[in-house]
């Protein structure tokens, strides 16, 4: 598959040549786009019985929610410019976390650039493309930050990485300055080293999620005086690791009552290029010895409570901060003027397949919350079981603010959804996933091919050459009953009786996202 760039490229040449987009009068809804990093669908309106997450779910009372999203990858730099952009990773050609969209493309046209075209003034806080890729062409006010973290030494700094504890501190600084003797170029600018949690008794604003939300607030504030309609993009980092989060959202959870993983072990029948090889948990204290998911290797019961108890004081914590957030939007009669969007980029397991972190084609690091909630709404605290997926979202804006609609989108406008939750909608979902050579289990380098439909989850993996952008020979498939086994405990794809199955799903898979789209009338 290859870029459509004629629709970007006419877009950008008619902006040089003075030609101004125009977008109808009556709709100027401003536009807060809330992104929640490493989100997966544990809140309470996903029926996740762990979740305390009263103010999202009261913000879904007031919108709908979108139960079947899909991300498009499952790891953070591909997942946001597909999202940012409306095109499929294999248009972006983003793959993995090193990929960079504007110096593959310095054409493109992200989400807040082509609304800056018709009109809107837009402002950036925390991650919304990848970090730390604050991506200023997008922005008229990119990358703004809270005052207390605007230093030289911090620029390339990620809001995660931040602890209150003064040892910890001291220690990232000094394993940070040997880091960097070593290589230059770091992931976090080296600052990702420390404890994988934290609990420190103190006020929401003292982390770094919570002073940014101070900062959202005041630059809410002075936007409600202006006669321009705004897109703000607001990048919460938790629940990323470290867990580092005030101690009151942990004691909302009972320790030794935390759940464990439904499905604690890898797919019977799994191949091993499936799964990710956990080395982003492995940079945090305690855990650089920890094994392969595929190997014996087993986490002690006390540390997966812990590590779950931290994730979910995490959403807990955003969650507070986001109900702070829409009372502040209340205050200033912002509220019914605004269209919320909550979404999280890719899921993460939990213990889930004896594995943490994201980085696998399996449905519980590709399913994600989708949330918006509309002034205009017709119908509200609706749900829908019907398919989306994050490069959906970039039209249904478009749609819901009356812009133009860019003709090279690859996602379908949620629009119709608000209106009827149940009506017939798209057939299947679409991902997929780059396994390097670095983090495979066999040293070698794949594409997973991920094709969801209501029945089915279908995987085929390939040989890829990563210089080309092309898939080599089929190596393996994944087959899996989303009804009979949601939580992908079985490889069924050479089970007797499924060459039928696996044949028609190939062939959906083959001929891509353009054959499922809905017929809107």
């Amino acid at each position: 598959m290859k870029y459509k760039f004629f629709g970007i490229l006419f877009f950008a040449v008619g902006t040089i040549l003075g030609c101004k987009p125009t977008t109808s009068e009556t709709t100027k809804l401003n536009v807060l786009f809330i992104s929640i990093d490493d989100l997966r669908t544990s809140l309470g309106v996903y029926e996740d019985p762990i979740a305390i997450s009263p103010n999202i779910d009261q913000l879904a009372s007031e919108g709908i929610t979108f139960r079947e999203t899909f991300c498009q990858s499952a790891v953070c730099a591909p997942s946001r410019a597909s999202l940012m952009t409306g095109i499929r990773p294999d248009s972006t050609r983003v793959w993995h976390l090193g990929d960079k969209f504007r110096e593959i493309n310095p054409a493109t046209v992200t989400m807040p650039q082509y609304f800056s075209k018709f009109g809107y003034h837009t402002v950036n806080l925390g991650k919304i493309f990848h970090n730390y890729m604050p991506d200023s062409i997008s922005w008229n006010e990119p990358d703004l930050r809270p005052a207390r973290y605007v230093k030289k030494d911090w620029l390339k700094r990620d809001g995660e990485t931040f602890y209150i504890s003064e040892k910890v501190n001291q220690s990232q600084k000094i394993k940070r300055d040997s880091l960097l003797k070593l290589r230059p170029v770091r992931y976090a600018d080296g600052w990702n080293t420390g404890p994988a949690w934290e609990a420190a008794d103190v006020h929401d604003t003292l982390y770094y999620d919570g002073a940014q939300n101070e900062l959202a607030k005041k630059v809410l504030s002075r936007l409600s005086k202006s006669e321009e309609p705004f897109f703000m993009g607001l990048g919460y980092f938790r629940p990323h690791l470290p867990f580092a989060v005030p101690k009151k959202y942990w004691d909302l959870y009972d320790h030794e009552k935390i759940p464990l993983a439904q499905n604690p072990e890898i797919p019977e029948g799994a191949p091993l290029l499936s799964m990710n090889s956990m080395y982003e948990l492995r940079h945090y204290d305690g855990f650089h010895s920890i094994g392969h998911p595929t190997s014996s290797y087993r986490m002690s019961e006390d540390t997966v409570r812990t590590l779950r108890q931290g994730y979910y004081a995490s959403v807990s914590y955003i969650d507070a901060l986001i109900g702070d957030l829409v009372a502040h939007l209340k205050k200033i009669n912002l509220y019914d003027n605004t269209i919320i969007v909550v979404w999280g980029d890719h899921g993460w397991k939990l213990g889930d397949h004896n594995s943490w972190g994201k980085m696998t084609n399996y449905n519980i690091d590709l399913r994600v919350p989708l949330i918006i909630r509309s002034p205009n709404q017709e119908n509200r605290g609706i749900q829908t079981h019907e398919f989306a997926e994050l490069v959906d979202i970039f039209p249904t804006l478009c749609e819901m603010t009356g812009i133009t609609v860019p003709d090279y989108m690859q996602g379908q406008s949620l629009v119709p959804l608000m209106h009827n939750p149940n009506q017939q909608w798209k057939s299947a979902a679409f991902s997929q996933f780059h396994r390097r050579p670095k983090v495979s289990a066999d040293g070698k380098r794949y594409m997973g091919y991920s094709l969801n439909t209501k029945e089915y989850h279908y995987i085929e993996w390939y040989s890829w050459d990563h210089k080309t952008g092309t898939r080599g020979q089929l190596k393996e498939i994944e087959l899996y009953d989303r009804e009979e086994d949601p939580y992908e405990k079985t490889n069924i794809a050479l089970h007797e009786g499924m060459d039928d199955v696996k044949q028609h799903l190939s062939n959906v898979l083959s001929k891509g996202w353009r054959e499922v789209l809905p017929s809107i009338k």
